[in-house]
């Protein structure tokens, strides 16, 4: 995309925004962008009539109406809504986290999640995004994926998280051919100190991976591997839900 182009300064703006800001000023945002101050201005005050930004108490902020519009367009909202009652079951099980995620790339993104007061501590938010090979979620969806997904994980830098996050190709490899022998993935504090993790993945008919579904709680409580079955029957009960809409879609 033209940087110099209206959408790539549109772009440039609503790109500087992290998830942590609360709010950002106009000499902020400039120096975020490094765009002129009189075209920012121009631009973001177009965004904030268009209600893609919004200004409060002098700083901008990113305007409802982008959730509005991602929800509209998202190819996840179907997969969310099917997938919201049994995420709500496993936390009724556990009173741990559950999240869903789906791959993009070399990372897993998190469309949704379902947590309480006494949850783990996580790092994750809806809509963040963390390697694919530190986490449960993604070394489920990984198992799964096309053979250059694998290529590409492998044979580039697997960043290290944590002291325990898995660097080693080789030790990578076999965890995931026995992922997808079990079809339940693990993760033990490789993204996060002191949460541990159980995951399966949302397969299609063809086995391809739509999806996965994870329950995270604290290393001194959780035992992930008494809720393998619970988070793989999920998974399935996910995908054949989403199969049978297909199936009512194309009829």
């Amino acid at each position: 995309m033209d940087p110099s182009s209206v959408l790539g300064k549109v772009m440039t703006i609503l790109h500087a925004f992290s998830a942590d800001d609360h709010g950002l000023s106009l000499a902020e945002l400039q120096r975020r962008t490094g765009l002129p101050k009189g075209t920012l201005h121009r631009v973001a005050g177009d965004l904030v009539g268009a209600g893609l930004l919004d200004r409060r108490d002098g700083d901008f902020h990113l305007g409802s109406h982008l959730f509005e519009l991602g929800m509209l367009a998202s190819v996840e909202r179907t997969l969310i809504e099917v997938a919201t009652p049994f995420m709500e079951d496993l936390y009724e099980r556990t009173h741990e986290v559950v999240h869903l995620g789906i791959r993009e790339g070399t990372e897993v993104v998190y469309v949704a999640k379902v947590a309480g007061h006494k949850g783990a501590r996580t790092p994750t938010r809806v809509g963040g995004r963390m390697p694919l090979h530190a986490t449960a979620l993604g070394k489920a969806l990984l198992a799964h994926a096309p053979q250059d997904v694998w290529v590409t994980v492998l044979s580039g830098p697997l960043d290290r998280l944590t002291p325990r996050t898995l660097t080693a190709p080789g030790r990578l490899r076999s965890q995931l051919d026995q992922i997808v022998q079990q079809g339940v993935s693990y993760e033990y504090e490789e993204s996060t100190m002191g949460v541990v993790c159980v995951a399966a993945p949302v397969l299609d008919a063809d086995d391809r991976p739509v999806a996965a579904l994870s329950i995270a709680g604290t290393v001194t409580r959780f035992r992930p591997e008494q809720h393998a079955a619970s988070v793989r029957a999920a998974a399935n009960g996910v995908a054949a839900t989403l199969a049978r809409r297909a199936l009512l879609t194309e009829g």
